[in-house]
């Protein structure tokens, strides 16, 4: 059993669990490279310091807990324990200086999230709660004490209150265009900052299975029983692979308006990085701590985040990615790969079929076959 501060002065005990703990960890350790570059492009967004400093000033904060205050179910020793005992664990293996208030919503919705500007209130639904098994919920607590040790939590709560901005100055003849352009970047970068929290929920829970398993339920619901790991992971990997440009275009269409990845890109980013070095290091207790933070050269980061970019386009399977390759590769006749994907036929230079089946544009009533 283990002492940790509560947030209130006083001490609270811990339970033991069998579980490795990470003294000083840095979120760093376990960032995801798209998340820190898209903070970074995030800051640098035109506009973005001054709404950033204007809101952090204007945001209801002190509102806010009073509403959680007095209309949800604050968490604690007398009132879901079992999830305090699961959220004390998880600030303990992440090593939190202070554990955050949390708080049970009644919501048919399962959900989650982390959100406070001075310091970070945890929020689950009653529809999350009641999906979840003991382990499920243990990664989902860890994921979000991830975004409190990441510092996800003013981001998010400003993305809050802009989206619902958004919706009340829609009115207003392009009131809300640069509102949007900043919640369209908040977003982004939102979702990556869930790969990076779901990193943190493996941490805690250290149980992949479970972790995968609370994935599969968010998709599909209660139903384990009819439902496959491995099925769940080839569909991430279809999704990937699938369809041609029009299909690429139409992936980017369906995410933007979305915070929160596809659950099966989740799933399948969450297993690459559990079976990769960067994850046994971690386990092994080899990682980046919190006390050289104020040494990290942003350079690096941004040579890490250009890194994996690279990698990740050489080894995606997307359509548009392909495309980029090529044009990256110097690949030629970049107008009749464009022409061809769309419209299903081939390019019709010297021994090819033409747009219309015909060779070199001439009639050739065999061309069809070849």
């Amino acid at each position: 059993m283990v002492d940790a501060t509560d947030g209130t002065g006083g001490t609270e005990r811990l339970p033991g669990r069998d579980r490795r703990r990470f003294p000083g960890i840095s979120s760093r350790a376990y960032e995801h490279p798209a998340d820190r570059s898209a903070l970074v492009a995030l800051r640098k967004l035109s506009g973005f310091d001054t709404v950033f400093k204007a809101l952090s000033g204007l945001l209801p904060e002190r509102s806010l807990r009073l509403l959680f205050l007095s209309d949800s179910v604050r968490v604690s020793d007398q009132q879901f324990a079992h999830l305090n005992s699961m959220l004390r664990d998880a600030c303990y293996i992440l090593d939190l200086e202070k554990v955050p208030p949390m708080y049970v919503n009644q919501d048919p919705q399962p959900n989650a999230m982390c959100i406070g500007l001075d310091e970070p209130i945890i929020v689950v639904s009653t529809g999350l709660v009641e999906l979840l098994d003991e382990e499920e919920m243990r990664a989902v607590i860890g994921h979000e004490a991830g975004h409190a040790l990441s510092g996800h939590a003013v981001y998010r709560t400003i993305l809050l209150f802009l989206t619902n901005l958004a919706l009340k100055v829609a009115w207003i003849p392009l009131g809300n265009v640069a509102i949007l352009a900043i919640v369209t970047a908040l977003r982004e970068w939102f979702r990556k900052s869930e790969l990076s929290a779901d990193r943190a929920g493996l941490l805690v829970g250290q149980d992949l299975q479970a972790s995968m398993r609370g994935l599969m339920k968010l998709a599909g619901g209660n139903h384990l029983h009819e439902m496959n790991v491995d099925s769940f992971l080839a569909q991430a990997e279809e999704y990937e692979a699938g369809g041609d440009l029009r299909d690429s275009v139409l992936k980017i269409m369906n995410v933007l308006p979305r915070s929160h990845p596809f659950t099966t890109v989740r799933a399948a980013e969450l297993k690459k990085w559990e079976a990769s070095r960067d994850y046994q290091r971690i386990m092994d207790g080899h990682y980046e701590k919190r006390e050289d933070d104020k040494e990290t050269s942003v350079a690096d980061s941004f040579r890490q985040s250009a890194s994996h970019y690279t990698d990740s386009m050489k080894n995606s399977k997307d359509p548009l990615m392909g495309l980029v390759r090529d044009i990256a590769g110097g690949a030629g006749d970049l107008g009749g790969k464009l022409r061809d994907t769309f419209t299903g036929g081939r390019s019709g230079g010297p021994g090819q079929s033409g747009p219309d089946g015909s060779a070199n544009g001439k009639d050739d009533p065999g061309s069809a076959e070849r």
